[in-house]
């Protein structure tokens, strides 16, 4: 680490009276972990000396080679808002790396950075704006969580009906603390359903970011005694939630996707980017929608994307073109959910946008017409084909697609797929409530 960015953080550190570090990263399934260190090793920290057992976190590596490294990114640290000021904490992202030196790549972050350096070489780089939506809900009487919404409220509404408006808030006031540029947050279409927007980013800090923001939201719906999920599709019969993902290239500063002289105002790079998203999107849907809960949000009549197609402002297709031009031209993604893995969602995204440009796949004309109500033939005579139906059929589209792949990498890849077999088994053989009731007295 560059000596100046190593003494500003300790120098940071001691003017925020930080007595604990928790250096951060993630599991390939997207679950962030850390290491908890006090400020008298953040000094070694930097230097990229912590060594942790990587042998106890999914999908990293077996016991006999269990030693891995954190290095932090100095530009992520932050102190948490909510605990004490003195002996307050803070926290670092970190790469993991192998002992050699090597990145580690089985590091989620690492396979992110390995596919913007692939851009980078084509002179690009990845701008993203998520959308992740989430659940309040509240807790029993021993703080387990419940399927009880805490109020009744729909798309935008205010108190006293959004009863989670307080803890929104709260929700807003801590991220901006921690560095957000917090751009709106309202009440979404489901009960209990929200969402807070932050401003788009480089991808490998909006991918930072975002777990950041699942972090804190759990943790302040906590303090207001609530349980806050990002589980797709916690409740049956309301919409689910997704993670809209707005995304472009700049190259030297400018956005490339606009073309002001195209009758659309959108460029031909643009255009082999969102050919590359619909070729690969039944692939990439298993990392972007990554669990067995994924595929009830993505059914017909909720607002979910489940037919391949881009438009432009219409929601009904894959892929939406937002009316903005100039520096804002950017298409919207809308089939991701907040269970994703955003390091490897982005990887995975950027990969098929990057393979569409390389080999200027054209896609077909924009759909304007609302999807949700043609029927098959119609969709047929159009060429538009559906997303995967269950996590099984888009590891199946995974396994046959090498640029996807080659994103995630061949040990993220292979334990990806091993440990999303795994969970396709377990609810495979579960005897679920409806099977019981449609069943049971029946037969």
């Amino acid at each position: 680490m560059d000596a100046a960015k190593k003494n500003e953080i300790l120098a940071r550190a001691r003017e925020a009276q930080v007595k604990f570090i928790r250096l951060q990263f993630t599991d390939i399934l997207g679950v962030l972990k850390n290491v908890a260190i006090t400020v008298e090793q953040l000094e070694k920290a930097l230097d990229g000396e912590l060594m942790f057992d990587g042998s106890s976190i999914e999908g990293f590596v077996r016991i006999e080679e269990s030693d891995m490294y954190l290095r932090p990114d100095p530009d992520t640290f932050v102190v948490f808002p909510w605990r004490p000021r003195e002996g307050a904490v803070a926290r670092l992202m970190c790469d993991v790396y192998n002992p050699d030196g090597t990145p580690f790549e089985g590091c989620p972050r690492n396979a992110l950075k390995r596919v913007l350096a692939e851009a980078a070489a084509m002179g690009y780089t990845m701008k993203v704006g998520p959308e992740a939506e989430f659940f309040l809900f509240q807790v029993d009487e021993n703080g387990r969580p419940t399927l009880k919404t805490h109020d009744n409220a729909g798309y935008f509404d205010l108190t006293p009906v959004d009863m989670g408006e307080n803890a929104r808030r709260s929700m807003v006031l801590t991220l901006e603390e921690m560095g957000f540029e917090i751009e709106a947050s309202h009440h979404e279409v489901a009960p209990g359903q929200h969402e807070i927007d932050f401003k788009y980013s480089d991808a490998l800090d909006v991918a930072d970011k975002v777990m950041t923001f699942k972090f804190v939201v759990r943790t302040i719906a906590q303090r207001h005694g609530l349980h806050a999920t990002f589980m797709p599709k916690p409740v049956f019969g309301i919409n689910g939630s997704g993670m809209h993902c707005h995304q472009s290239l700049f190259e030297g500063g400018k956005n490339i996707f606009d073309d002001p002289r195209s009758p659309d105002g959108l460029s031909d790079t643009a255009k082999y980017y969102i050919g590359g998203l619909m070729k690969h999107a039944r692939a990439f849907a298993a990392v972007t929608n990554p669990t067995v809960n994924s595929y009830k949000r993505l059914v017909p009549g909720y607002e979910a994307p489940v037919y391949i197609a881009w438009s432009n402002r219409n929601r009904s297709p894959l892929i939406r073109v937002p009316a903005k031009r100039g520096p804002s031209t950017r298409l919207e993604l809308r089939n991701p959910d907040p269970s994703c893995n955003p390091y490897l969602a982005f990887a995975a995204m950027l990969s098929a946008g990057l393979d569409g440009i390389r080999n200027k796949i054209q896609p077909p004309p924009p759909c304007e017409r609302n999807i949700y109500h043609m029927d098959a033939a119609d969709r047929a005579e159009l060429g538009i084909s559906s997303l995967p139906a269950s996590l099984w059929e888009a590891l199946q589209e995974l396994s046959a697609d090498e640029v996807i792949k080659s994103a995630l990498g061949p040990h993220i890849y292979e334990k990806f797929v091993e440990a999303k077999t795994r969970e396709w088994d377990s609810f495979r053989v579960q005897v679920h409530p409806w099977e019981v009731e449609e069943y049971l007295a029946k037969f």
